[in-house]
């Protein structure tokens, strides 16, 4: 699928486990979105920290026997490793209970931290990283200290962990961004868009920030892609959907990857929702996917019209 993979790949943010009743599945949007560009062949690093604790240990051996770099996930002796309570309803659709604080809310900058930073080509960040000082100061120092790399905002609303002024901030800094539909409809409105159109708030966002691409997933009803000024669309891929959790990371880690190295907006979008929709289908944010399962998805003529 990739022409090249020699970029390198950042993720910043929280890495944790996300609790489904007795079961623990690693997580966190940074970390999902990590492990998958790991598994298409990227070079990827991960700026995290955990706790002094058994979860932080097995969570950084489990990042590096996945081959994602963990030199900077920082270990915080006093604070807790991040976990989630998820529960899911009779779709699958998650919500969540966040432990605050835990330890990646004091991701703390350092040499190595930035000297990574300083080499990527692609870097990825989202809201919640940002609900502590000490991490969303150290996330803006290494946004403003490699100007060349690729900036890519994940938007994960988990309220009450945002501001609005805060997201309108982390826009600004971004070239990409990705929303959920009821997301870029809340952002759109606390800024003064009133329109349920949805190509409409997409163009809104692009007019009042420096992000040249946006996304916006739809759940099952697929998602929209605005690249270079033009609307690209996916109806989605109809599977038996187990669980939505880390969906949309695998999602964006495809779409941004297919974008950036192929070039070919419609192909990237197809691809994207095909690995969105096989993770939908199975437990958990990170189960393996072969190629020939992509493959076979991308066969298969059974999106909605």
């Amino acid at each position: 699928m990739f022409k090249q993979t020699n970029l390198k790949i950042v993720s910043f943010g929280e890495i944790l486990y996300d609790v489904f009743g007795e079961e623990k599945k690693v997580g966190g949007a940074p970390l999902n979105l990590a492990l998958r560009t790991r598994s298409f062949g990227f070079e990827t690093t991960i700026i995290s920290a955990v706790g002094e604790d058994k979860n932080g240990e097995d969570l950084k051996k489990y990042i590096e026997e996945n081959g994602v770099g963990i030199n900077n996930v920082i270990t915080d002796p006093d604070h807790e490793t991040g976990w989630v309570q998820v529960h899911l309803n009779e779709r699958g659709s998650a919500t969540y209970e966040i432990k605050f604080p835990s330890a990646w809310d004091f991701i703390k900058n350092n040499e190595s931290i930035q000297n990574t930073v300083l080499e990527a080509d692609i870097f990825f960040f989202g809201s919640l990283a940002c609900r502590n000082e000490v991490s969303r100061h150290t996330l803006f120092e290494l946004l403003h200290s490699n100007l060349g790399m690729y900036k890519i905002f994940d938007v994960n609303l988990r309220a009450p962990h945002y501001t609005i002024a805060l997201l309108k901030q982390l826009m600004d800094e971004s070239d990409f961004i990705k929303f959920n539909d009821e997301e870029i409809l809340e952002i759109a409105n606390e800024l003064g868009f009133q329109s349920s159109n949805l190509e409409e708030n997409v163009q809104f966002i692009a007019q009042i920030t420096n992000s040249k691409g946006i996304c916006v997933t739809r759940g099952k009803h697929g998602s929209i892609l605005l690249w270079e000024g033009t609307f690209y669309y996916h109806n989605g891929f109809i599977v038996k959907v187990v669980d939505t959790v880390g969906a949309g990371d695998s999602y964006l880690a495809t779409l941004i990857t297919s974008l950036l190295t192929d070039g070919n907006p419609q192909k990237a979008l197809d691809y994207a929702s095909a690995v969105g929709a096989i993770v939908a289908s199975h437990p958990g944010a990170n189960p393996d996917i072969e190629n020939s399962a992509i493959a076979d998805f991308l066969k298969k003529d059974i999106t909605e019209q």
